[in-house]
């Protein structure tokens, strides 16, 4: 087999690239706009193209941005419905701002509310154990009653 059959070969059977364009401009919207959103269980969320654009530091793809907003991709993968879309007749400038409404919950959303969830559990301890002088402090005490009074576990070995 000739090298350049080999690289062929190779070429017809690689990964496609994991990520487009579309796929970063949703990812940023939902990471900056829609999780925001929901944290703060609000019912719409607004997200304007110019402000994604730049965030993205992208040259010349507005109707990029446009088309990946609208899309029904994006609505159906975070939940979401067009309850407005603003700007210039052509709908492809930095001004146009697409107003959602959040209608549904995503999974990453669960998990995003499990994490939450267990990351106030985590603190809970947080001020019994300041009132007892801190956990390493805490311990050590707990391990000198462990043992009868008098009694060394370490002096018979």
């Amino acid at each position: 087999m000739h090298a350049y059959a080999r690289i062929a070969c190779v070429r017809k059977n690689a990964v496609p690239e994991a990520s487009t364009g579309s796929d970063a401009v949703r990812r940023h919207a939902f990471e900056r706009y829609i999780s925001a959103a929901r944290r703060r269980r609000e019912k719409t969320v607004a997200i304007n193209v110019g402000e994604v654009h730049r965030a993205l530091a992208l040259n010349n793809r507005v109707p990029l941005v446009c088309a990946a907003l609208g899309s029904k991709k994006f609505l159906t993968e975070y939940g979401l419905r067009i309850v407005s879309k603003t700007g210039p007749p052509s709908g492809q400038s930095t001004t146009v701002t697409f107003t959602y409404e959040i209608v549904g919950k995503k999974q990453d959303d669960v998990q995003l509310a499990r994490l939450e969830a267990w990351n106030r559990l985590r603190g809970s301890m947080k001020d019994i154990f300041a009132e007892l002088g801190g956990g390493e402090n805490y311990l050590r005490n707990e391990r000198a009653k462990f043992y009868a009074p008098g009694k060394d576990p370490l002096k018979d070995l």
